[in-house]
């Protein structure tokens, strides 16, 4: 283990709107609380209008209590869908509010429950018409199918949505390459797309209603006009009025490589230091796939950089880009930047590549002399990714740089080497940052070390709001 103590540098007010010309951006915490409510008014108000449309009329036959609460599967199943797509369209409010990682994990819930759902609804819809049909269990699939409105399209919108549930089973996703993963997940939206005709056109509790029809015509255009807007629209100008294109592209080791694109009026994008941008490069194979990469040194108002480790096709093509490539971004997403910071003192706790946000959060954080520390876990001294630079920012900012290398612990899941095996978790952690529990941690690096990493946070003290997180394994 070896440990770098900086010299002091001037204060800095934690409070400011930026530091050193670098904005903060701070987000009201009420946006998170008041997005929450409207998902659960969203399943209130489905359920309100299946109960105002003589939803439990129906239920003194095993029959008719199939088909009504196949009725009431299906009506929540659709608005979680919706709410799904709408996660998708990546809204400035709801991303601000929540961050990818927390939406990701929403969308992960959410997702699972409106496919279980849409599923209990296909059964107790079938066995329910079945139940009083003289045509029996086949001869109602065979009629559903073939005789009502939008059935083939809803079958064919099954299919797309099952596909997007088995590549997003946890054990099939660590098999996919993420660029063929995400490519997949965008059938999500021709799932649902591919629904809506057969629930507008046949569904009880969208017909008999104005008010229910209004309600779901308005909230399909909302989602639709969400896509457009924030995954088409707004990237698409945003990258043509930023004229980005490729400026330098450095090997920092083997399998590392740093990129730095420049533009004009890039102040405009609303970018903060430890976040996001998801990234396509023109003039090369495989452009149309995207990938999401962190800015390593804080945004300016004509440059942006993010170092990536070569982790598959996508990032190991990254070293033979040509400088003045055209650049297409979209962004900036994710909570790791300063605007959500509550606490003045502060940890950078990385492993790895995860060390990248962390490098840009420290050249912007507001800190004075001896507040920020950062923690870089990391299998060899070989393996520091932008040594240097960290070294000469905690130097000139005041900060405090630690190093803990070493091989992988054997024999439980853990943040230490093996060589501190004979510490806990949250012990090790105590010795390097005593004071841990009275700060804010910015936490990044590989899935299973942040599994153990925050659970070492937490047995120290550290609440879960001031921690925080970026996933980009889900």
């Amino acid at each position: 283990m070896s440990i770098s103590l900086a010299p002091v540098s001037p204060l800095a007010d934690p409070a400011v709107s930026s530091v050193n010309g670098f904005p903060v951006r701070r987000v009201p915490r009420w946006w998170r609380d008041f997005s929450g409510a409207l998902l659960w008014g969203l399943v209130l108000w489905v359920t309100a209008l299946w109960m105002s449309s003589g939803g439990l009329n129906d239920v003194g036959s095993i029959g008719g209590f199939m088909s009504t609460f196949g009725r009431l599967t299906g009506l929540v199943a659709s608005a979680l869908l919706l709410v799904q797509v709408f996660l998708m369209a990546r809204v400035p409010f709801v991303e601000q509010a929540w961050g990818q990682d927390h939406l990701t994990r929403i969308h992960r819930v959410v997702g699972f429950a409106s496919f279980n759902l849409m599923l209990a609804h296909i059964v107790l819809i079938t066995l329910g018409y079945a139940a009083t049909s003289p045509l029996g269990l086949w001869g109602t699939i065979v009629d559903f199918t073939l005789n009502y409105a939008g059935m083939l399209l809803a079958i064919a919108g099954t299919l797309a949505l099952c596909m997007v549930v088995v590549t997003s089973v946890r054990r099939a996703r660590r098999r996919m390459r993420y660029e063929s993963w995400h490519l997949i997940h965008l059938y999500g939206y021709l799932g649902a797309g591919l629904a809506l005709p057969h629930q507008l056109w046949t569904g009880a509790d969208f017909l008999q209603s104005r008010t229910a029809t209004i309600f779901w015509w308005s909230a399909y255009a909302a989602c639709a006009i969400a896509v457009l807007v924030y995954r088409i629209a707004v990237p698409l100008v945003m990258s043509l009025t930023s004229q980005l294109r490729v400026v330098e592209v450095r090997r920092d080791a083997e399998d590392v490589t740093t990129v730095t694109v420049a533009g004009r009026n890039l102040d405009d994008l609303g970018a903060q230091a430890g976040q996001f941008f998801n990234w396509r490069f023109l003039g090369r194979s495989g452009w149309t796939r995207v990938n999401p990469y962190s800015l390593s040194a804080a945004p300016t108002s004509t440059t942006l950089r993010f170092t990536a480790k070569h982790l598959g096709d996508g990032s190991a093509a990254l070293a033979r880009l040509k400088v003045g490539s055209r650049v297409l971004i979209e962004g900036p997403y994710g909570r790791l930047h300063p605007g959500v910071r509550t606490r003045p003192k502060v940890l950078l706790f990385a492993a790895g590549i995860g060390v990248t946000p962390m490098r840009a959060l420290l050249e912007a954080l507001p800190q004075e002399a001896g507040q920020v520390t950062i923690l870089h876990r990391v299998s060899a001294q070989s393996d520091l990714v932008l040594g240097d630079e960290i070294r000469a920012l905690a130097a000139e900012r005041g900060a405090r740089y630690v190093v803990v290398d070493g091989h992988r612990m054997t024999g439980r899941q853990s943040w230490l080497p093996q060589r501190a095996a004979h510490l806990d978790d949250v012990a090790g952690l105590r010795q390097i940052v005593p004071d841990v529990a009275e700060r804010e941690v910015y936490l990044c690096g590989a899935e299973a070390w942040m599994v153990a990493a925050e659970s070492a946070l937490r047995g120290a003290g550290v609440p879960a709001d001031a921690i925080h997180v970026e996933h980009f394994a889900l």
